[in-house]
């Protein structure tokens, strides 16, 4: 017992001078490479589901995308109890307060499975209306109540491991957190292969894939944290119905419920929207968003490589490394965004064909990808923004910020521009969404940094 002891005081003051002495630069590219590793992978299976259903027709391409409004909804409230515990054990291990950031990592996880299940029997009981809800016309539910099935029945798995992968990042082990998401992935493309051609199960084989990846995936989060290798702990005895603690939680956590819960209602206005022209805009909306999900998964991995630097570092009282962090990262993610850009717009219709060789669908998607990458510099702006404030506790904030990029914004626009200019106008509104919302970011981003006081004093929430 007490080796044991001396060996986690050891690794907690290992820890604190990882977080509190390595240079910014190198901290985040060590924190965020690993992440973007996951964000990759994750993507690619995302684009395999969309691949391989798109191999069984138009119809079941859209039904992709009206279930990614369902999966949005359960990532709302993974990412609210992950970014939530993440950020507050992260200022509490910068404050070198261990106990408490133990019961708010075990608190967050056994919450999130809780709602994880509650979720996935709402869902289950009301499938139908649901999927209408996010949009499915009448020839796309058939796909759609099929893939929805299996989404459901993994939903504890999907909001624990949001969990366990954001409390890794924060503590600043991202690598681990890449092990569990990266295989999961890899088994998820493998199992699309399987199912969906080898098995001919079609839709189905891409839900149970996705089913059986996901709670692999949550297995693997879940070694570290019993093997020892994390100073947060995911045990009964941690647990706690202090309401201080739960409301911590939820309140820095909630930018991350709003963001994700706008992002599902935003899907749902926009497969409602796309689905006026037909299924094949569905399809091509759908295939859209899959492609520069991909493109942008990079600067989100350099933005989450961020975020437990700059919560470290204002629980540390170290505000010029909050400083650094985030101009490094803006910098960073905004060139690796404008060649990306400048790729996607390049191909853009041969990226929509490997989808779907549908010349409607690649017509509709092509002009869609195409403004889309145009505005794809813009996008760190809105989104560092969000993430910098949500990960010092400075929830109002990130809350707005969040809720300005996933829906305040976008979802006007989409009615708007679809009610003035069509289909044109619903291809562009993304694209003018993201550029309104990076504009409206700055003045936020600039006043706050303007007031950040110098290393050592109290800072003002």
């Amino acid at each position: 017992m007490q080796y044991n002891a001396r060996m986690q005081i050891t690794n907690s003051e290992q820890q604190f001078e990882k977080m509190s002495q390595t240079p910014v630069e190198r901290l985040i590219l060590s924190l965020g490479l690993p992440t973007v590793v996951s964000m990759l992978v994750t993507n690619i299976y995302n684009m395999a589901d969309t691949y391989f259903v798109g191999s069984i027709g138009t119809s079941a391409s859209g039904a992709t995308g009206i279930v990614f409004g369902l999966m949005a909804i359960l990532q709302a409230f993974g990412f609210m109890f992950g970014h939530g515990a993440g950020s507050n054990i992260s200022r509490r291990l910068g404050a070198r307060n261990v106990e408490e950031a133990r019961e708010y990592a075990s608190t967050s996880f056994y919450l999130s499975i809780l709602f994880g299940i509650a979720i996935m029997i709402l869902g289950l009981c009301f499938m139908d209306p649901l999927m209408r809800l996010l949009g499915s016309t009448e020839t796309i539910l058939p796909y759609a109540r099929v893939y929805a099935f299996y989404i459901l029945i993994a939903g504890p798995a999907m909001t624990s491991g949001c969990v366990m992968n954001n409390i890794l990042r924060y503590e600043g082990k991202a690598f681990y957190a890449m092990i569990g998401l990266t295989a999961g992935g890899i088994l998820n493309i493998f199992g699309d292969a399987l199912l969906i051609k080898g098995m001919n199960m079609g839709i189905a084989g891409a839900g149970l894939a996705t089913m059986i990846s996901q709670y692999i995936s949550m297995i693997i989060l879940m070694i570290p944290y019993l093997r020892g290798r994390t100073e947060s702990q995911l045990s009964l005895k941690y647990f706690t119905r202090r309401i201080e603690v739960v409301k911590n939680i939820v309140t820095v956590g909630f930018p991350s419920l709003m963001r994700q819960g706008l992002t599902s209602v935003s899907t749902m206005v926009l497969n409602l929207s796309a689905g006026v022209y037909g299924d094949v805009a569905v399809a091509a909306i759908s295939i859209v968003s899959r492609i520069t999900n991909f493109l942008f998964c990079i600067a989100i991995g350099i933005g989450q490589g961020m975020q437990p630097v700059c919560a470290f570092s204002y629980g540390a009282r170290m505000y010029s490394r909050v400083k650094k962090a985030f101009f490094f990262s803006m910098k960073l993610g905004m060139v690796l965004m404008a060649v990306l850009g400048v790729f996607g717009y390049l191909n853009a219709s041969s990226l929509v064909t490997v989808f779907r060789n549908d010349p409607e669908v690649i017509a509709i998607g092509t002009r869609a990808l195409q403004l889309q990458c145009l505005s794809l510099i813009l996008m760190p702006t809105t989104l560092y923004g969000n993430m910098l404030f949500q990960s010092m506790g400075i929830s109002k904030m990130a809350t707005f910020l969040a809720a300005l990029r996933s829906g305040l914004v976008l979802i006007p626009m989409i009615l708007m521009l679809s009610y003035l200019f069509g289909l044109s106008g619903l291809e562009a509104a993304q694209a003018v969404s993201e550029t309104v919302s990076a504009l409206l970011t700055v003045p936020f981003l600039v006043r706050f940094i303007r007031q950040l006081p110098d290393d050592g004093a109290a800072a003002e929430q």
